[in-house]
């Protein structure tokens, strides 16, 4: 009987022993964070991560948020320290959010791990001390991790370049140059349909039109700020501006402007019938794509920045560097194999998993040099980028590849990649990137509530004429934006100029 029991015993710590042999292993690291509105990935089967693991041995319970008001509900619950993960992944976090969350406590400090646990990413920062800056807390901490893209969406001027050759003008390097291809445009019937139903310049609202100030040497950002030779300062009162605003009016007389510009958005004005004759001359926007069809895209050239006193300019929306792409939090007992582990994702190897996956496998070199997807383009999109990659959506931290990019096969593709590059040459980032304290945020918040609604307005309202620009209105409105806290938010802004400026990188 003892002999029974005995044999039974070892028999019951055998099957236990192989149960827990063949349990899986609990994930290593709680991973949450925002995979992009509506987004169809699924992390818990993402191929990226899965390879990841393959790679670093490293395995995630997956937090995935797919909705922004959940996902923001979600960062109010986590800046109060519930329940918190070990990482923030893409999780659109505000340089507000970072300094507020590593204030209390939540966020740590990364930067004593970077040099050694990544070196690839430190790397970047060595070799641009200018994004270390733009990352950087007043402290000189390193509270969450950016992507860098130097190839980042921008409204730009995408020019017709078919309708230039039925007028017979070249391309416009200036102001006064492209009004002239507007009048033909307006006269000429490029679209050769027999009707006077062509927009020479097709736009949205204000924000939009003020890319244009370029052309008068101007590229304030939307707080209507620039730095210039370590000064801030504002182009809202100058001459500049006024003669910018001269010039709009003149066009929008002209009926070189389209006359629902300040009154329509993408969903009224697109075109999808691609049998229509096309109606835009000069485009500002991303790409052409957000009012026209796909076949319309190589009448489309981008119209290089305008020429004014013997310099191109452009402004640049966002710069090279995405703030708040990757944090760890305070609940993390083991930062450095993170940072390790993410530290991959600023490799270009790194890089190109994450945004295309496997070479072999997802894509392939062709014989010319250039890559190409293995499957057809709707396969692409709707399972390889969501299943495979982690492309699309929110943004993850890593590298944006140019040069990967410019190697594209698809020839419609890689002139659009090449022509925004030929863009970007010109572009500057009105004012760099800085963290205010919570004291200034709310005052530059206060000021631009009033000033930003008000100067918007009443610059539209000289480009229509509803108000005239005469110098009796151009003095209520240069008056009016310095008591809507101009000057002083000037001033704030100067003040962070001067301290990034003294700031060791």
């Amino acid at each position: 009987m003892r002999r029974m029991l005995a044999a039974l015993l070892i028999l019951m710590m055998v099957l236990v022993s192989a149960a827990q042999a063949e349990a899986p292993k609990a994930p290593d690291y709680i991973l949450e964070g925002f995979a992009g509105e509506s987004s169809t990935t699924d992390w818990e089967t993402n191929l990226f991560f899965s390879r990841m693991q393959e790679k670093t041995g490293i395995s995630f319970q997956f937090r995935e948020y797919n909705g922004e008001s959940g996902w923001s509900q979600r960062k109010t619950e986590i800046a109060r320290g519930e329940d918190l993960p070990d990482v923030l992944f893409s999780p659109e976090l505000k340089q507000s959010e970072i300094r507020d969350m590593y204030d209390s406590g939540v966020l740590i400090d990364l930067r004593p791990y970077l040099e050694t646990y990544a070196p690839d990413l430190w790397a970047q920062f060595e070799a641009h001390p200018e994004w270390l800056k733009d990352v950087v807390l007043p402290g000189g901490q390193i509270a969450a991790l950016p992507e860098f893209n130097t190839m980042q969406n921008n409204d730009v001027m995408w020019i017709n370049t078919r309708w230039l050759k039925r007028v017979g003008l070249e391309i416009p390097g200036n102001a006064e140059e492209l009004k002239q291809v507007l009048v033909a445009f307006r006269d000429g019937d490029p679209n050769n349909n027999g009707q006077k139903d062509e927009i020479p310049l097709a736009f949205l609202g204000m924000w939009e039109l003020r890319f244009l100030a370029h052309a008068f040497g101007i590229i304030d950002n939307d707080y209507y700020i620039s730095a210039r030779s370590g000064k801030a300062e504002s182009a809202l009162t100058t001459d500049e501006n006024r003669a910018f605003l001269s010039w709009l009016h003149d066009l929008w007389t002209e009926k070189l402007l389209d006359p629902n510009g300040f009154r329509t958005v993408d969903t009224l004005r697109q075109i999808t019938d691609e049998k229509k004759a096309v109606p835009y001359g000069v485009i500002l926007s991303a790409t052409p794509l957000t009012v026209l069809p796909a076949s319309a895209m190589d009448q489309y050239e981008t119209l290089l920045p305008l020429e004014y006193q013997g310099e191109r300019i452009y402004r640049d929306l966002t710069g090279g560097v995405i703030r708040g792409t990757f944090a760890i939090t305070s609940a993390c007992r083991e930062p450095e194999k993170l940072i390790s582990w993410v530290n991959y994702l600023y490799t270009e190897e790194g890089s190109k998993l994450a945004q295309y996956g496997k070479e072999g496998e997802e894509y392939s070199w062709n014989d010319s040099g250039m890559w190409e997807w293995n499957e057809d383009l709707t396969t692409v999109a709707q399972e390889i980028l969501p299943q495979h990659t982690i492309a699309g959506g929110s943004i993850p931290p890593g590298l944006a590849l140019e040069d990967f990019q410019l190697h594209y096969a698809e020839e419609s593709t890689r002139r659009t990649i090449e022509m925004l590059a030929r863009v970007k040459e010109y572009a500057v980032l009105p004012f760099p990137l800085v963290t205010l304290s919570r004291e200034d945020e709310a005052e530059i918040a206060r000021i631009q509530k009033d000033l930003m609604g008000y100067a918007e307005q009443a610059m539209a309202a000289f480009v229509t004429g509803d108000v005239e620009l005469n110098d009796d209105q151009w003095a209520v409105f240069c008056n009016t934006v310095r008591e809507k806290g101009l000057n002083s938010a000037v001033g704030i802004w100067q003040k962070y100029l001067e301290k990034r400026s003294e700031a060791e990188p």
